[in-house]
This record gives C-alpha cells, structure tokens and sequence, in this order.
C-alpha cells in the first residue's frame, strides 16, 4: 500500500488552493485540525473498517465533529469515504499546516522547559529563533521537569537541545567513546 503522506498530498494540496484563494487559510485549519483529532480516536477507527457504517452515516458523523456542514466539506469527506482515504485526515492536516505556515513564513517551534517560561522570558525566546530561522515563529511550550534544567526546542525537524539532560548526555557519550 501507498505511503500515507503520498496519499494525503494531493487532498492537503487541493484543499490548500481552495482554502487560499477563498482567503480562508484559518477555517480550513480548524476544520481539518477538528477532523485530524477525530479520526485518530479509537472510537472512530473502529468505525472506519465496521462494514455495517454507511458511507453517509461517516460523512454525517465528520461533518458534525468538524463544526462546519458547508458543500466543501461534504464533498471532502464524501471522496474521502469513497476512496476509503478516511485514516490519512491526520496526514492531510500536517501537510496543510506546512503549506500555510511556508504561505504565512511561519514555523511551530515545540519548546520543553524544565521550569515555567513566560513574559519577557518567552519573548525573548522567540525573537532569537525568529532571528535564526527568518520567520515568524508560533511557540507552543510544555513543562517538562525531566530537562533538570535549561530548553529543548524542535522546529521542524531541527532540534536545539539547551538542557541540562541533553548536556549530561553528550557528555556521558564523550566519556564512553574515549
């Protein structure tokens, strides 16, 4: 079978023209976020193979966890059901979002911290990684005590470990390999 992203390509890229030229990035964003998040669910995954769901009654269940009955998401979630494609929503919403953010020049950057980060400290996080990736750039922080200290951020695929656990690490892999 077919790699889920090649699969989902061609949808988040349609999806990504139509959403553009109606100057409706954002609603396009939330509606296939709230599908994403809905069709990763256990619950409806069991519901994806159960022969005895109808393709309407899958369309009329997505449309509803979307928030938005308009003809473009019917038709959506029509073909998507009637190419059994369902599964690759998550994939679809991934590749949407990283065609609005290249639109927007924005990036999300996944920042760890050992302790709560905050106000002027936040900020001046973010100005240095906007200075250093020469976009704008959309943190999304989580506390994580493991660190010990220090931040571990993840843009894209680049990593900047800045924690004192990563330190220790790297330094426990010198210590071996000598």
């Amino acid at each position: 079978m077919a790699e889920i992203s090649t699969i989902a390509r061609p949808y988040a890229e349609a999806l990504f023209e139509i959403a553009d030229k109606a100057d409706a990035l954002g609603t396009w964003s939330v509606i296939l976020g709230n599908l994403a998040t809905a069709a990763e669910s256990p619950e409806v995954r069991q519901l994806l193979g159960n022969p005895r769901v109808s393709a309407i009654a899958l369309v009329d269940m997505f449309a509803a966890v979307s928030g938005d009955s308009s003809p473009e998401t019917r038709k959506l979630l029509e073909a998507l059901t009637a190419n059994q494609r369902i599964a690759a929503l998550p994939s679809i919403h991934e590749q949407f979002e990283a065609l609005k953010n290249e639109r927007e020049s924005t990036v999300d950057a996944k920042i760890e911290s050992a302790f709560p980060l905050e106000g002027a400290d936040l900020a001046g996080l973010v100005s240095d990684l906007e200075r250093k990736f020469k976009r704008k750039v959309r943190p999304e922080v989580t506390i994580d005590p493991t660190l010990i200290g220090g931040v571990r951020i993840a843009v894209g695929d680049q990593v900047i470990d800045g924690s004192v656990r990563g330190k220790l690490a790297a330094m426990a892999a010198s210590l071996t390999a000598a």
